[in-house]
Parts: structure tokens; sequence; C-alpha cells
């Protein structure tokens, strides 16, 4: 799961460098916290949300695949 979140969260980035995944597992669900550069977090996000929603939904599927839950935070 982290190689794939960071593969599609450093393609929509200008600073790829500044990527750091953190993952936080449960017994049945898994916390992902997202910390990019401060510019790129608008990029992140998208207009009106719309990216992180779309990453958010391709990982809860990638995730109730192998019978877990995931929820993906940005932090900084």
């Amino acid at each position: 799961m982290e190689e794939f979140v960071s593969y599609v969260i450093k393609n929509l980035v200008d600073i790829p460098d500044e990527v750091k995944i953190n993952i936080f597992d449960g017994s049945k669900s898994s916390v992902v916290e997202i910390r990019v550069h401060d510019d790129d977090v608008a990029k992140l996000v998208g207009k009106q949300g719309r990216t992180i929603k779309a990453l958010r939904q391709i990982a809860m599927t990638v995730a109730a695949r192998l019978g877990r839950k995931v929820r993906l935070e940005i932090v900084q």
C-alpha cells in the first residue's frame, strides 16, 4: 500500500523529494499520513478537494481487496 500511495503522490507534486508517508496499522484498518512540501498541499488537495477524494477512493478500493480499511490524511 505504501509503495502505491507514494508512487501516485510523487507523480502529482512538484517536489517529490519532500513526500513522506507514514502508515499506522491497526487490526483491521490503517491510517496513512502524507506529508508534502507546503507549496504542494494545494496540488494534492485539488479544486474543491477532488484530487484527495479520488486518492482516498482508490486507496479504499485497494484496501477492500485486501480485507482492510484505510484512511488517508494530509499532515502538516
